[in-house]
């Protein structure tokens, strides 16, 4: 589960993970590193939720630093907020934790996280039509089955982390109009065969 370390992500600890482990945190926080600063109003109409549980949760994911104002966008009373982090890094030693509170909170965010994840692949399913040729020819969704140790599929998660991580340093210019945030989903889990 854990992702590679680096100064633009935060690794989620006991307190932190009490902070985050709630849906609507978790999707606003998501919102903000996606979509970019934004009001407590404007991130409830993009969530469909109402301004003062926005509001509410902002002030919480704040104050276990997963975001922060974002002074330059303000104007008057508008508060705007930002992500503090591009991403979170989650620690297994969390889901053993001697806290059974730590342990819910860990699975609560677990389960969260993997429904965003089939929430966003069902979403491109949905409308790969109205993208672009060259995306839906660039686009994928595929499996593979590997008999593999857990040494070796540990291998295999740092060697496509440091893919991504040479990608990540190489990204287009945010003002390339051809350029578009692209969704990465790994998932290594180890089955069982059916009977």
């Amino acid at each position: 589960m854990t992702a590679p370390k680096s100064r633009r992500t935060v690794t989620l600890d006991a307190r932190s993970l009490r902070g985050l482990a709630h849906p609507l945190r978790i999707r606003l926080l998501g919102s903000l590193r996606r979509d970019g600063p934004a009001t407590a109003s404007q991130l409830g109409v993009r969530l469909g939720e109402s301004s003062g549980s926005t509001s509410y949760h902002l002030r919480q994911l704040a104050a276990h630093g997963f975001v922060e104002d974002a002074p330059e966008r303000g104007k008057g009373r508008e508060r705007w907020w930002r992500a503090a982090h591009q991403g979170t890094s989650f620690d297994d030693a969390l889901l053993h934790d001697a806290d059974p509170t730590v342990r819910g909170a860990a699975q609560l965010y677990l389960h969260e996280v993997a429904s965003l994840y089939i929430e966003a692949l069902s979403t491109w399913v949905g409308t790969s039509h109205e993208w672009p040729e060259e995306w839906i020819a660039s686009s994928d969704m595929s499996d593979a089955m590997l008999r593999l140790t857990p040494e070796r599929t540990a291998e295999l998660k740092d060697r496509i982390h440091e893919v991504i991580e040479g990608f990540r340093e190489s990204a287009s210019d945010e003002h390339d109009p051809r350029a578009a945030l692209v969704r990465i989903q790994t998932q290594l889990i180890p089955t069982r065969p059916t009977d």
